[in-house]
């Protein structure tokens, strides 16, 4: 599986224009992210480790899982994160039709409360975008600079803790995965980012 654990600027000019692939942050601090979830044992783990670092980060939500676990949801929420909108199926850009995908964004929306979006396999077209940015209220699109690579099966939690320590700095956005398919990997990948990071004077803030 081919795919870049930092996003260079010229691959973001082939994006739509709006895009929030890292925060201006000059300070220590890293925008940690959690796609795909809740999740009823790995969302609880993540949960835990942030909590040991006092740690705060985003969760870009499936509605659907949103629907299954609302207790899960709830404690994201009550542990002072933020959710995001992850579509309710989470549904590919590239292959559904845009009435069907901005419809699934919108289902999604009444179980998730949030102006964060953040597109499934980070597949976006511009007239979806620009719906999303028009909504009211409207919506922010978070992509990312820098991809654990925890989704990918034929790689390692060493690999994955590599790719986060080389590639983020002050203001990084990190994509992790709170799903089974990522498991393997976060989680000894996401304990090992938490700590290097800390003992680097790092801190870790949701993205407001």
């Amino acid at each position: 599986m081919f795919y870049l654990a930092t996003t260079p600027w010229w691959l973001r000019i082939f994006f739509p224009r709006g895009m929030t692939w890292r925060l201006p942050d000059q300070e220590k601090v890293l925008y940690l992210t959690f796609d795909d979830g809740p999740h009823p044992t790995i969302t609880p783990f993540v949960l835990d480790q942030l909590k040991r670092y006092g740690a705060a980060a985003t969760f870009f939500c499936i509605g659907k899982n949103v629907v299954d676990y609302p207790e899960i949801y709830q404690r994201i929420l009550s542990e002072g994160h933020r959710t995001g909108n992850h579509t309710h199926r989470h549904l590919n850009a590239k292959h559904t039709p845009e009435k069907q995908w901005l419809e699934d964004v919108r289902v999604a929306s009444k179980c998730i409360d949030s102006d964060l979006f953040r597109p499934p396999y980070g597949r976006i077209r511009s007239f979806e975008a620009k719906t999303l940015r028009e909504a009211s209220p409207p919506y922010r699109i978070i992509l990312w600079d820098v991809l654990s690579g925890d989704f990918d099966e034929k790689t390692n939690a060493q690999a994955c803790t590599q790719n986060v320590i080389r590639n983020a700095r002050p203001g990084s956005i990190v994509v992790f995965h709170d799903s089974q398919k990522a498991w393997k990997r976060l989680e000894n990948c996401l304990p090992a980012v938490l700590k290097h990071f800390s003992e680097e004077g790092y801190s870790f803030r949701a993205i407001l």
